[in-house]
C-alpha cells in the first residue's frame, strides 16, 4: 500500500511515530523460544494468561498497587501479542 508520501511507514523500515526500526534476526533462544510456545499452543498461553490475570484482580481480596496493577497489564500486553500472531 502507498501513501501521497510513497510506501507506507512499515515499507520504509520505519514505525508510525516516525522512529526507525531495528529489523535484527532472531537469535536461537528467541527461536527456541518461539518454538516452546507453538508446540504448547498459543491460544492455550493466551488463555492461561487472561485466567492468571482475571484470577488476580478479580478474585483475590489482596490489594493492588502501581506494581501490581503494571504486572497486569504486562500481562495483557503479552496475550493481545499472542493474539495478534494467531490471527497472521
Amino acid at each position: 500500500m502507498r501513501t501521497s508520501n510513497g510506501p507506507t511507514a512499515y515499507f520504509r523500515g520505519e514505525n508510525s511515530s516516525n522512529h526507525p526500526v531495528d529489523f535484527k534476526p532472531l537469535n536461537s533462544s528467541e527461536v527456541e523460544f518461539m518454538a516452546n510456545i507453538k508446540f504448547m499452543g498459543i491460544e492455550e498461553l493466551i488463555d492461561s494468561l487472561k485466567m492468571v490475570h482475571d484470577f488476580a484482580l478479580y478474585h483475590t481480596d489482596l490489594p493492588l498497587d502501581t506494581t501490581e496493577k503494571l504486572a497486569l497489564f504486562n500481562l495483557k500486553i503479552l496475550w493481545e501479542g499472542l493474539e495478534g500472531l494467531v490471527k497472521d
